[in-house]
């Protein structure tokens, strides 16, 4: 009876231990486990911190408190804007007036856009009419330059029927007639070269041109040739264009800006690049077919320079 006895002790005192043992050893494990934890969290918490650092010490590419193209986008590290002759398109644009730093892009009816694809905007003027839309906005680059730097007797853009339209007949009193499909110029209107009479030229341009008489009026030119006035286009109804309002360079390879209206008309605004968040610059190296704006896909063929540029 006595080894019976001693015998259970014993047991009993295996078991004891051998539990104490199973709870040490749990021990072990969840302290280990929560040793690992903290230690991912304190690597995930360096590494977020040290991505923190590296972004601030990382210049911004936009000065909010630029007026004007050139002061308020920035080029890339190790690039250089390329050189525009004083009354060159290039110079005009770069210095052509922007609303305040985060100013969204109005419609003609004074709604913000939906799509916020803006670095950007252009302080040109709109309207309040839905004409201004793409092409149009393109076509008032050309036409305000032309009138600003004194040549405006070439302002001359051509209807989707093959109509050209030109700002010295318009300013002397000239109008269009149509009839159907026909267009001919009527001695309706008054002599004026004021402000009014150009934006009522603009108007009648706006309304029977088109992406697709831009494109006719535009050839083809490599990526390496890029430069500041030419367009991605594709004619259609509708079609698209967008264009190219700042330049610069690094060992011979361009980097380019890129703005647009679109439909409905709104404000002439410079393009994000989505490939690269904080960085609005596309690369001449980073130009694929098809060609992804933040709108807008143009194909092979697309990037040509109009007529007005040669």
């Amino acid at each position: 009876m006595k080894k019976f006895r001693k015998a259970g002790f014993f047991l009993i005192l295996i078991c004891i231990i051998a539990v104490v043992g199973i709870f040490l050893m749990r021990g072990k494990e969840e302290k280990k486990t929560d040793d690992t934890a903290k230690i991912t969290v304190t690597e995930k918490k360096s590494t977020d911190e040290k991505k923190k650092t590296e972004e601030e010490k990382k210049p911004s590419l936009i000065d909010a408190d630029g007026e004007t193209l050139q002061i308020r986008i920035k080029v890339p590290e190790g690039y250089e804007r390329t050189k525009e002759k004083d009354g060159s398109l290039g110079d005009f644009l770069r210095n052509y007036k922007l609303m305040p730093d985060g100013s969204p892009v109005l419609l003609y009816n004074g709604q913000k856009k939906g799509h916020d694809s803006a670095v950007c905007v252009f302080a040109m003027h709109l309207g309040d009419k839905d004409l201004q839309q793409c092409a149009d906005s393109v076509i008032r680059v050309y036409a305000e330059y032309l009138r600003a730097s004194g040549k405006e007797d070439k302002i001359a853009f051509h209807f989707v029927n093959g109509f050209l339209c030109d700002w010295p007949d318009y300013k002397s009193g000239k109008r269009i007639s149509v009839n159907g499909n026909q267009v001919a110029w009527a001695n309706s209107g008054k002599a004026s070269d004021s402000d009014e009479t150009f934006e009522g030229y603009l108007d009648t341009v706006f309304t029977f041109a088109s992406t697709l008489s831009l494109e006719k009026e535009s050839s083809p030119i490599d990526i390496s040739d890029i430069r500041i006035g030419d367009i991605f286009i594709r004619g259609g109804s509708p079609g698209h264009v967008v264009m190219v309002v700042d330049t610069c360079e690094r060992d011979g390879k361009k980097a380019f800006l890129l703005a647009q209206g679109y439909m409905p008309a709104q404000q002439f605004h410079v393009l994000k690049n989505d490939l690269h968040e904080d960085d609005p610059w596309y690369y001449q190296d980073e130009v694929t077919y098809p060609f992804h704006t933040p709108e807008y896909t143009f194909d092979e063929g697309s990037l040509m320079r109009p007529d007005y540029l040669k």
